[in-house]
C-alpha cells in the first residue's frame, strides 16, 4: 500500500521521498569512499615505517578515541547490550583489522587505484549475494543482468588497471 497526497506537480508517492534520499545519500557515500583512497595511501606509508599491525592499531586507535568522544557528546544511547546481539554480528569487529591490514600489504606494492578496485571488487561481489539471498537480514534484491554487468565492468576496470 503506498500513501500519496497532492502537491503542485500531482500525486506524491511514499518511495518519492525515499528515492530523495537515496540520491542525498549517495554523494556522502561516495565521499567515504574517498575517504578509504585516502586512508589506503596513508597506511602504506606509515605500515612501511612502524610496522603493518602498528600502522593497523593506531589507525583504529584514533579512530576508537574519536568514536568514544562523540559516544560522551551525544548523550545516552539506546539499544541493548553487547551480550544481548548475536554473536554472528559481532563479525565486522574482526573483519575491520582485516582490511587495514590488507591495505597496509598491498597499498605499497600494487598502488592505491589497483588496491581499491580489487577492494571494490570484492565488495560488489559479495554485496551482489548479499542482496540476492537477503543474508544478514538484508532485503532481498534479485541479482538482474545489469548488476551482473556493473560487476563484470568493475572487473574489466581491475585488469585495465592491473595492465596500465
Amino acid at each position: 500500500m503506498q500513501v500519496s497526497s497532492l502537491n503542485e506537480a500531482g500525486p506524491v508517492t511514499a518511495a518519492q521521498p525515499r528515492s530523495f534520499l537515496r540520491w542525498l545519500l549517495l554523494p556522502v557515500v561516495i565521499l567515504a569512499g574517498m575517504g578509504l583512497s585516502v586512508e589506503a595511501g596513508l597506511l602504506g606509508p606509515l605500515g612501511s615505517q612502524v610496522g603493518h599491525l602498528w600502522a593497523t592499531l593506531s589507525i583504529f586507535g584514533v579512530g576508537s578515541a574519536i568514536l568514544f568522544l562523540l559516544l560522551l557528546l551525544s548523550g545516552r544511547q539506546q539499544g541493548p547490550a553487547l551480550n544481548e546481539l548475536p554473536r554472528w554480528q559481532l563479525i565486522g569487529g574482526f573483519l575491520g583489522p582485516i582490511y587495514v591490514v590488507v591495505l597496509t600489504l598491498a597499498t605499497p606494492h600494487i598502488g592505491i587505484a589497483m588496491t581499491m578496485v580489487a577492494i571494490l571488487s570484492g565488495q560488489v561481489g559479495k554485496s551482489v549475494l548479499i542482496d540476492h539471498f537477503g543474508w544478514f537480514g538484508a532485503s532481498r534484491k534479485r541479482v538482474n543482468g545489469e548488476r551482473w554487468l556493473a560487476l563484470a565492468l568493475i572487473v574489466v576496470a581491475l585488469v585495465l588497471i592491473a595492465r596500465g
